[in-house]
Parts: C-alpha cells; structure tokens; sequence
C-alpha cells in the first residue's frame, strides 16, 4: 500500500513585474490581489497546503496579515518555476507541486483539482496542465492565446502562439478544434526540480513558452479540460474587469 503524497499548491509572488509593479499587492473591492488567490486556492479540496513564495518584504507582510504560510526565496530567480523549485529543494516533503498563477483572482477551485485529479490516479506522472476550447475565433487566432495539441491519450504534442492544428481545407471555424492552454501546471517533486536544472530550449526561446522545455526534454504533459479559463490581471485596467465581474457572480 502506498502513502498518500502531500499535494501543495504554490503561489509565486514577486512585486517588480515589469507592466504592473506591485500587482500583487493591488486592491481589487477591497482585498490585495494575493489574498483574493489565497481565499480561492484554499477552497480547493485535496491540496495540503497553500504557500506564497515571494522574494519581497511586503508580499511576506501581507501573506502574514491574513494568515497564509509563505516561503522567502532569493530574488535573482529568472521564472517562477525556479521560484517553485527552490520551495521544494527547502520542502522535500512535499511530493506533488501545483504551481497557481498569482494574476487570478477569479480562479475556479474546480479547474485546480481537475489539474491535479491524473496524480491521483497514477503516481508516475511527472506534469500536467489545463486546456479549454475555444469558441472565438479571434482568440484562436491571437499570439497571446497558447494553443496546444495533444495526442489520444491526452498528453501534449506541442504548444504555439499560432493557431495549431493547421487546417488546409476550407472547414468553418465551429468545425475546427483548437484548444487554449491555461498557465496552470502541476509537477512531481523530481520533475519540477529537474526542469529548473535544465537550459533554456531552441523551441522554447522561439515561442517564449517556457513549458516547451518540458517537452524538448522527454517529460510528458498531461493535459486535463476544463470549460473556459478565469480572468487574468495583467494590466493595471484588468482589475476594473475582475471588480465588474466580482460583482456579476454576488448577484
């Protein structure tokens, strides 16, 4: 009989980002960014844990002031993935890491557990990630909008800013199947600590998708669906569109 595995999800937080300084900290109805994450990826069923890590005094001050446990990590990290990874060089007990995108304050605690439901049933996973699909076509068609394809047993082939798969003959768009990829990963301990060893990769650096390291490397990607993907804040003016929203879903 097997242990259970400690799942922990993680919520990289660095306060110098360069389109939106301090975005974690940004009020949204009353409540910092980080906290409105924190509020939601605590309603996931199945995590053990919920950790911010950060590299800064103010996010660790606020994480504090609410109650959330947090990680200090060094401040030259390049990615948030080397961020995660050095929290699990510091935790070796945690065996499963789900890394959660600190910009949404809207995430669906369903759309984490389906991330995380295939390392539940088959520990030999070694990552796994989110995709919906795409109704608008302008969507499909937009390079900030990943796309990826996967094989038949679910398993990514490859992610693009361009609109994959290519369809050479003249079917209308509803016929045609893209699927969006949601930055939301999941990794074993090994794997995470692993694709932080590693370098940059020729495909990674031509479409600036830092999962194509995975993938350039052998490490499969498990990909679980999900119906849409939540609101991001990436600009200062996306808060006003989560505030709105905010208000739809107390009516």
């Amino acid at each position: 009989m097997t242990s259970k595995r400690q799942i922990a999800a993680i919520i990289p937080a660095r306060y110098q980002a360069s389109r939106f300084p301090g975005k974690p900290l940004a009020k949204i109805a009353g409540k910092t960014m980080i906290e409105r994450v924190h509020e939601q990826v605590k309603k996931v069923n199945g995590l053990d844990r919920v950790i911010v890590a950060t590299d800064d005094e103010r996010i660790r001050a606020e994480v504090e002031r609410f109650g959330g446990e947090f990680v200090m990590t060094r401040s030259d990290h390049p990615s948030g993935t080397d961020r995660l990874a050095e929290v699990a060089e510091k935790h070796p007990e945690i065996d499963v890491i789900v890394n959660v995108q600190g910009d949404e304050p809207l995430i669906d605690p369903k759309a984490v557990e389906q991330a995380f439901a295939p390392f539940l049933r088959d520990q030999n996973l070694q990552m796994g990630t989110l995709a919906w699909s795409i109704t608008v076509e302008e969507e499909a068609y937009s390079q900030n909008v990943v796309k990826v394809v996967v094989d038949k047993d679910d398993f990514a082939l490859y992610f693009s800013r361009l609109p994959i798969p290519f369809y050479r003959d003249d079917r209308s768009f509803v016929e045609r199947k893209y699927l969006g990829h949601v930055g939301l990963y999941v990794y074993s301990r090994e794997c995470l600590l692993k694709i932080a060893a590693l370098s940059p990769t020729p495909l990674e650096m031509s479409e600036t998708l830092e999962q194509l390291r995975a993938l350039e490397n052998g490490i499969p990607i498990k990909v679980s669906y999900i119906e849409s993907r939540s609101l991001a804040v990436d600009l200062p003016e996306d808060v006003e569109k989560v505030e709105r929203a905010l208000k739809v879903l107390r009516t």
